[in-house]
């Protein structure tokens, strides 16, 4: 039987994104984010990380600097008694990547190649699997692997008439994630 997902975007879905966060001190958890790690865990969900780290590529932080911070993030998590499944980043960038960071790859999101990595580790049913993301590629990354439902995290202005993909629609905050986890399958359209 095949798994489902719940995957998460990191910085401005798991933590609040002041932009380049590579240090436990520099980190702050959204609100509710244990609360729905926690129901996710309780409804069969896989919860997978999937998170763009151009910091990495971009020479601001170093590969060992955001191992470091995940690997302490999945123990505040397992300390929350919520169970973080996998981490996928990619550290690449098209335009001011350094060095061998320097590339078009498939994993940058809007681009699905964390999600398909992760689809195959993990047997997913990508239909069945839901992605929450604060960026419109965090979604637009969903909808190419096939994630069934979507949710957008604290719409930007900019971001505010873009369409979104069928199924997917915007939150202001994640208790939303929380009662849609509660109903069951993500392969309803999201009303």
């Amino acid at each position: 039987m095949m798994n489902r997902a719940l995957f998460l975007d990191r910085d401005g879905v798991i933590n609040i994104d002041f932009g380049y966060v590579c240090q436990p001190r520099e980190c702050v958890f959204v609100d509710g984010i244990f609360e729905v790690v926690r129901v996710a865990n309780a409804h069969d969900y896989k919860v997978i990380i999937v998170t763009n780290q151009a910091g990495i590529g971009r020479g601001r932080f170093s590969a060992w600097q955001f191992t470091t911070l995940t690997t302490w993030m999945v123990g505040r998590f397992a300390r929350e008694e919520a169970t973080i499944d996998a981490v996928y980043h990619c550290p690449h960038h098209p335009d001011s990547g350094i060095g061998l960071y320097r590339i078009r790859c498939d994993c940058r999101k809007p681009q699905p190649g964390m999600l398909i990595r992760a689809r195959c580790d993990f047997d997913l049913n990508m239909a069945e699997s839901l992605i929450v993301g604060d960026k419109i590629s965090d979604l637009e990354a969903g909808e190419r692997a096939g994630v069934g439902a979507g949710f957008l995290l604290g719409v930007k202005s900019s971001e505010n008439r873009v369409l979104l993909p069928g199924g997917y629609r915007t939150i202001s905050n994640l208790l939303e994630v929380k009662s849609f986890l509660q109903k069951g399958s993500a392969a309803r359209k999201i009303q």
